[in-house]
C-alpha cells in the first residue's frame, strides 16, 4: 500500500485496510488515536518489526523502561527524536 492510500484510508475508513501488515495496521490505529487497539494488536506478536512498534507504543505512553525492553527485543536503541518524528520513521519503513 502506498502512503497516500494509507493516509486516505485514515480519513475514509473506520477499519484498517486488509492489505496492511500487522505493524502497519498497529500504526494505522495510532494515527486514528486508538493506542489501545494498536497495543492489543501488537502485544503478543512475535518478530523484531512488531517489537519496534511495541517499543514505540510504550514510549508514547511514557513507560520508558518498558519501551527500552522492546527496543532491545527489536535490536534497536530508543531514538533521540520526538514521538512524531519516530512515527514518521515507522510509517516510512512499514508503509511503502
Amino acid at each position: 500500500m502506498q502512503r497516500t492510500d494509507f493516509d486516505q484510508s485514515l480519513q475514509a475508513q473506520d477499519q484498517p485496510p486488509a492489505a496492511l501488515s500487522r505493524p502497519a495496521t498497529a500504526l494505522w490505529w495510532v494515527c486514528k488515536r486508538n493506542w489501545e487497539k494498536a497495543h492489543n494488536l501488537i502485544d503478543s506478536a512475535p518478530g523484531s518489526d512488531e517489537a519496534w512498534v511495541h517499543a514505540f507504543l510504550h514510549r508514547m505512553e511514557g513507560d520508558q523502561a518498558n519501551a527500552d525492553y522492546w527496543y532491545r527485543r527489536a535490536g534497536r536503541e530508543r531514538p533521540n527524536i520526538t514521538i512524531g518524528k519516530e512515527l514518521e520513521q515507522l510509517l516510512r519503513h512499514f508503509v511503502n
